[in-house]
């Protein structure tokens, strides 16, 4: 069949491949090695233009690939774009001194330290010019007791360094992140952090201090763990969450309660829609004269508004906002509400506001799981003669387990691909508690909300505690069950994309040629299970090197440069901590062999003398410090300035001498790596 012909064929479906065609546009651009310039982002959106008054021209002809077309372009065009209108100063080398801004967020590091983002911000000795718009900084010691309120304007004496490069060449690159969130340097202080002014004045602030203050209060009335997850699921704050709870919820697939996103905004509006229907219906005059349904679409649509400021407004909120307005707009046009083209329009206005979402693990995990529930619910709803429809007292639970077993099954290989882990038992999880989030604690804290006027909030807050404390019941004993976790090593560039082109053209295509899909599916768990791990790293600090063994990686270091040491054996698919891989053989003193050649970490008093002593038969030395090579030796030194241009290194075997893979090369010349180049 001509091309041309099964488009056609494919008339009436074909909307839900718009943000598809939009997001391929935009995945090539953050695939680009070179930053385009601008003429050529411009060609892009002209050529856009033109295709799409070609689409409209020849609609029954090649229309549909016209407007493909288009899309891929306006995606590439709308990603540059973007990337050029959020450009801001990113810090060029490392800071010490005083450091003063405007609060504009609270969460929390890694190291579970608290940690401030600031605005307007000024630093000691730095021209404006070159100032980044905005901070981050990890309040440690005793600072760590209290925070500012969200509008203060601080001062502290901080150090500062650019986002982070790449812990290694391909991994996950920070700077990139930070670009887009207008971050142009992090770091931490350990001085007091003195309040210049009191907290400002305006709407966004107002509600920010409203989400502490609310933070606060439930917190208070409900101690540990509940109140700080009731605060995260509320508000948004995740500040008091102990690492003990999170790594309970991560451990066992429950940590996406914490995130207000799809699941949260589709309860709270879902109770509330249902709530003033059913509310209303029982008023006859009412009933009889007034929409009853798009009263309740409304009223539900206005409080998850509400939700969303009183959130924060972060991406995933924003994001999940998105996609119950379109599915409530859908109620109020009296069209049927979850569709593909609901999920396609969602996914649209998503990208085209942030096109840099497509990169991050919540786009991708919250629109597979979306799609795919729609998807097989389609299917099951349209099954014939009633195979798959269930007697009445049964479809509750039967839908309770189809939909968690598909988004799970969805959601597994972009959480594993992005996290290096899998929740062995996840579904039982979340059989276990999810339907406790709908049934007890939403509803729990609307009524606790509608009733705090009253003083009577505890009528609703006593349920929600309950609820949550059972939640966090189940996942400490599933995260503590032998196994719970597994373990999963980094798939190379071709998997996740492999795997999301064959499962949209498996749930998005019409007609046999559907299970066609199943072929680049099965190719990339075929090259994700065939994935090997470079035999050697190297830290950009030369502090840290790790060669591959038969136990798993061994660590030169057992303290110092944690992240990047985290980062991998995460990516090896490794739960050794970074003290038991320093304990393994086969780093002994720092050394290795690799190729036929001996790579050398030179650290630690006497680095000069063991130096000049290992410089010989092709050595690769690596060094954190400036170093030269003696006169004559035949050796490689790779010191702190080498490592600084190249970043880090993956080396490989390759006939009698060895490949270098360097993070920064891999990286490209793009607006994000531009400063530290």
């Amino acid at each position: 069949m001509h091309p041309f012909r099964a488009l056609q064929a494919q008339r009436g479906h074909l909307f839900p491949w718009a943000p598809v065609m939009l997001g391929l546009g935009i995945g090539a651009y953050f695939a680009l090695g070179a930053e385009p310039p601008v003429w050529a982002l411009w060609a892009a959106a002209w050529g856009a233009a033109a295709l799409g008054l070609g689409a409209w021209r020849w609609a029954a002809g090649a229309g549909p690939a016209l407007a493909g077309l288009a899309l891929v372009l306006a995606g590439l065009a709308l990603a540059g774009a973007r990337a050029h209108l959020v450009a801001a100063p990113v810090l060029e080398h490392r800071f010490y001194g005083g450091v003063a801004g405007r609060v504009v967020a609270l969460d929390r590091s890694l190291s579970d330290a608290p940690r401030v983002t600031l605005d307007r911000v000024w630093l000691q000795g730095v021209d404006p010019a070159r100032t980044p718009a905005r901070v981050r900084l990890s309040l440690h010691g005793s600072l760590g007791l209290t925070a500012p309120v969200p509008g203060t304007r601080v001062m502290a004496t901080a150090h500062l360094s650019p986002p982070a490069a790449p812990a290694e060449p391909g991994g996950f690159d920070f700077r990139r992140h930070a670009w887009f969130q207008r971050l142009g340097a992090v770091g931490y202080t350990r001085a007091p952090m003195l309040a210049l002014a009191p907290p400002a004045k305006g709407p966004a602030l107002v509600v920010a201090r409203w989400r502490m203050a609310l933070s606060e209060a439930l917190r208070e009335r409900m101690p540990g763990a509940r109140g700080a997850v009731a605060a995260a699921i509320l508000t948004g704050d995740r500040s008091a969450i102990a690492r003990e709870t999170l790594d309970d919820l991560r451990h066992s697939n429950l940590a996406h309660l914490l995130a207000i996103s799809g699941l949260h905004m589709g309860l709270l509006t879902g109770f509330v829609f249902a709530a003033l229907r059913y509310g209303l219906a029982m008023i006859p005059p009412l009933a009889l004269r007034v929409p009853v349904k798009r009263i309740a679409a409304l009223g539900a649509l206005a409080v998850g508004a509400g939700y969303l400021a009183l959130a924060g407004g972060n991406v995933a909120t924003q994001r999940a906002f998105v996609m119950v307005a379109v599915v409530l707009g859908a109620v109020l046009a009296d069209r049927r509400a979850l569709t593909l083209r609901a999920v396609a329009l969602a996914a649209l206005i998503v990208l085209v506001r942030a096109p840099e979402s497509l990169t991050q693990a919540g786009f991708q995990m919250s629109f597979a799981a979306t799609t795919a529930l729609v998807a097989v619910f389609a299917v099951l709803r349209d099954a014939p003669g009633g195979r798959w429809h269930p007697p009445r007292w049964a479809r509750a639970p039967m839908a309770l387990v189809v939909s968690s077993a598909v988004a799970g099954a969805a959601t597994a290989p972009f959480g594993a691909a992005h996290f290096n882990q899998m929740a062995q038992y996840g579904l039982l999880a979340n059989l276990l508690s999810v339907p406790l989030m709908g049934a007890v604690v939403i509803p729990s804290a609307v009524l606790a909300g509608l009733l705090s006027p009253l003083g009577l909030e505890a009528l609703g807050l006593v349920p929600m505690g309950l609820g949550l404390g059972w939640i966090l019941g189940v996942a400490d004993r599933v995260a503590g069950m032998d196994g719970a976790v597994w373990p999963v090593m980094a798939p190379g560039r071709a998997v996740l994309p492999l795997i999301s082109g064959g499962m949209l053209w498996l749930m998005l295509w019409q007609g046999r040629a559907r299970w066609g899909g199943l072929v680049p599916v099965a190719a990339a768990f075929v090259l994700w299970s065939g994935a090997e791990r470079p035999p050697l790293l190297v830290a950009e600090s030369g502090r840290l090197i790790g060669v591959m063994t038969g136990q798993g990686r061994a660590l030169s270091n057992g303290r110092g440069s944690g992240f990047v040491a985290r980062s991998w054996l995460e990516n090896d698919g490794d739960l050794a901590t970074q003290e038991a891989a320093a304990a393994r053989a086969g780093l002994p003193g720092g050394a290795a062999r690799i190729g036929g050649l001996n790579v050398i970490q030179i650290a630690g008093r006497g680095w000069q003398e063991r130096l000049a002593s290992s410089c010989r038969d092709g050595a690769v030395l690596i060094v954190g410090r400036a170093a030269e090579a003696p006169p004559g030796a035949a050796c490689t030194v790779l010191d702190s300035a080498a490592l600084a241009q190249s970043g880090a290194l993956a080396i490989y075997p390759e006939g009698a001498g060895l490949r270098t893979v360097a993070a920064r090369a891999q990286a490209g010349d793009r607006l994000w790596t531009r400063p530290a180049q």
